[in-house]
């Protein structure tokens, strides 16, 4: 997980050397403004993808100077940050955090999440490694607050949001990267039925058939979220402690 962002502006409200400072903007260009930047840069990804977004190219389209850009961000990577946080960020019901529907809270929350990055492909991408914005650590802190709604303990508390992070980013990936057409699923349940004896069970449920992305993630999230509701069996987990589980 890559670190929270450390004031990445803060060094622009330190003097530095005059010959060191980027022209400001000539009086001709468009006036631009963070939002503005931020915004244009969401347009460019969705055009472009993470590889097509260059500072050159979002000072095209915004009118305006590179120079002029770096007023306002530090680099590309500056800009990436700001825009996935953007894309991220959560207007769920008023009630989210108050309501004593845990999992409808979390349900409405993880739903909306996966649907953001639906809209904008390229967030699922850059998430992993990216630093964790005011969006989404809101998203992770309203999770959290549902979970301990639902008597999930402190000590599993770590597990169980980056469990739903993992099933959330992984139905994510999966929808956008295993996009066939109709005849090209057609066509692979017809070489798998040829296969039936090797793999009956995948043929017998007409697995690459199956298209219902969205319900196929709500009924998987159904399917987690039983294992964290009250009633549940605890494991002992005093010997471990909390913690985020190690990567295999």
């Amino acid at each position: 997980m890559a670190a929270k962002r450390s004031g990445a502006r803060s060094k622009r409200s330190r003097p530095i050397d005059a010959g060191l400072q980027p022209a400001p903007p000539p009086h001709s260009e468009t006036p631009l403004s963070l939002g503005r930047i931020v915004a244009t840069a969401v347009e460019l990804l969705d055009d472009r993808g993470v590889d097509g977004l260059t500072m050159r190219r979002l000072a095209d389209r915004l009118g305006s100077g590179v120079m002029s850009l770096y007023w306002h961000v530090d680099n590309k990577a500056d800009v990436c940050d700001l825009a996935l946080d953007s894309v991220l960020e959560y207007r769920g019901p008023p009630q989210v955090g108050e309501s004593r529907d845990w999992r409808g809270d979390v349900a409405h929350m993880l739903e909306d999440w996966r649907a953001a990055m639906l809209r904008h492909p390229w967030s699922a991408s850059l998430l992993p490694g990216r630093a964790l914005g005011p969006n989404i650590l809101g998203r992770l802190e309203l999770l959290g607050e549902s979970l301990s709604r639902a008597g999930v303990a402190d000590a599993e508390m770590n597990v169980a949001i980056w469990s739903l992070w993992n099933y959330v980013m992984g139905a994510t990936i999966t929808r956008t990267s295993f996009d066939l057409s109709d005849d090209d699923r057609a066509a692979g349940q017809q070489r798998l039925s040829r296969f039936s004896e090797r793999y009956p069970t995948i043929e017998r449920s007409r697995l690459l058939l199956d298209d219902d992305w969205g319900g196929a993630f709500t009924k998987g999230l159904d399917f987690l979220l039983d294992g964290l509701g009250p009633g549940r069996a605890r494991p002992d987990v005093s010997a471990a402690g909390p913690g985020r589980p190690r990567s295999a």
